[in-house]
């Protein structure tokens, strides 16, 4: 399958697996669906035979078996009067990447949807291989055209929103307002290291966007460089100032794999909120000047010790969380209400609150990173969010069809 796909222009990628699996197993119907940006819905990009172009079928997840199955990470199947619909995740490391659906002519046994899922692996492998050299996957998780200010705004963001780890499980999630504030989060791993950021510059449009282009390629730069943290601010800080792009907040992590021992900058922003043992507590730490304006008040950005045991969950956010609309969101009680939920999912009903507040109409991005820290004695992914053959529960409302 592997080497098809290869051989395969990389548009045509999930159609190859598509047509392996329709071959092997007589399936009707047989579509991979890439899971939109919004997190709302999905887009149903292959069917076996290929349809050609860029139309897809945009399907609203709420209520449906799309929506169970994303949440779930378990695969679903129910009985048709066309046939046996099976659909399964597809997902790398905690990156809900989309769907396999196939409509079989009977009810599969275990071999059959345990090759549906060793196929639904190797499509998430393919999906990411493959969306490197064709727009059409990246197309598909949009349900309207990105102004430019927003296309650089995504363009900042990490290539997964998610990541699973053996020591902790992360995920962010930004809610766009209507004129664009240039929030970003990033992160990245190396060998005994995770790094955070979470930024906000000021201004809307694209004043923001650029603002962030500056500020996110600073800090990579300098964070791949290898320096520390305070250095990584000074640098971020004295790029905002040199190239005229204003001021921005931001709040740099680092945590230690080997020993769980975790650090902190806060340039100017919202304190982060830790729950443990199911209780939610802000985290007062020192406050230095936002990125771009230690010229006014000039020192080192301090490195401050963070507490973080196994078992806690640790957020991040942009003031648009908890300013304007933000403000009618007890964000520490959604916090402990969504303790259960995998963060990928916690991240998105955060955002979709303060969104919903807002009445879909944001005067101000709203971003969140959630990090589970599962503790520097793990030695193995914690798989919560991998493609599991287990049946995932009914939905709430009637299937789409």
């Amino acid at each position: 399958m592997l080497t098809a796909a290869e051989t395969a222009a990389p548009v045509d990628a999930a159609d190859v697996v598509a047509e392996d699996l329709r071959q092997r197993f007589k399936a009707a119907r047989v579509s991979f669906l890439i899971v939109d940006l919004t997190g709302k819905a999905v887009a149903r990009l292959s069917t076996a035979p290929a349809t050609g172009g860029r139309e897809a079928e945009r399907i609203p997840m709420f209520g449906s078996a799309y929506e169970e199955v994303i949440r779930t990470q378990r695969l679903y199947q129910e009985a048709t009067g066309q046939g046996h619909r099976v659909i399964m995740p597809v997902t790398n490391r905690g990156d809900a990447i989309g769907l396999l659906e196939l409509l079989l002519p009977a009810d599969p046994g275990e071999d059959v949807l345990d090759a549906v899922g060793e196929a639904a692996h190797v499509l998430a492998y393919i999906m990411i291989a493959n969306g490197r050299y064709t727009d059409l996957y990246t197309w598909g998780k949009r349900s309207v055209p990105p102004t430019l200010a927003a296309e650089i705004q995504y363009q900042l963001l990490p290539p997964s929103l998610s990541c699973e780890a053996a020591q902790f499980t992360l995920c962010g999630s930004l809610e766009p307002s209507e004129n664009l504030s240039g929030d970003t989060f990033d992160y990245t791993l190396d060998r005994d290291t995770l790094h955070v950021s979470v930024t906000d510059p000021m201004g809307h449009d694209i004043d923001a966007a650029l603002a962030a282009t500056v500020l996110v390629s600073a800090l990579r730069g300098v964070r791949r460089a290898g320096a520390g943290l305070a250095e990584q601010a000074r640098r971020a800080d004295q790029a905002l100032a040199d190239h005229g792009h204003g001021h921005a907040t931001g709040q740099l992590l680092r945590v230690h794999l080997r020993t769980g021992k975790a650090q902190l900058v806060n340039a100017g922003h919202p304190w982060p909120l830790r729950m443990r043992e199911g209780a939610v507590e802000v985290i007062t730490c020192e406050v230095d000047p936002p990125f771009g304006l230690s010229v006014f008040a000039p020192g080192p950005y301090r490195v401050q010790e963070l507490d973080l045991r196994p078992g806690d969950r640790l957020l991040m956010f942009t003031d648009g969380m908890v300013e304007r609309h933000g403000d009618k969101v007890d964000l520490a009680a959604l916090l402990e209400h969504t303790r259960d939920l995998h963060p990928r999912e916690a991240a998105l009903a955060l955002t979709a609150a303060v969104r919903d507040a807002a009445g879909g109409k944001l005067e101000d991005d709203a971003t969140v990173v959630c990090l589970d820290w599962h503790g520097p004695h793990e030695t193995q992914r914690h798989v919560s969010s991998g493609a599991d053959t287990r049946q995932a529960s009914a939905p709430r409302e009637k299937q789409q069809p």
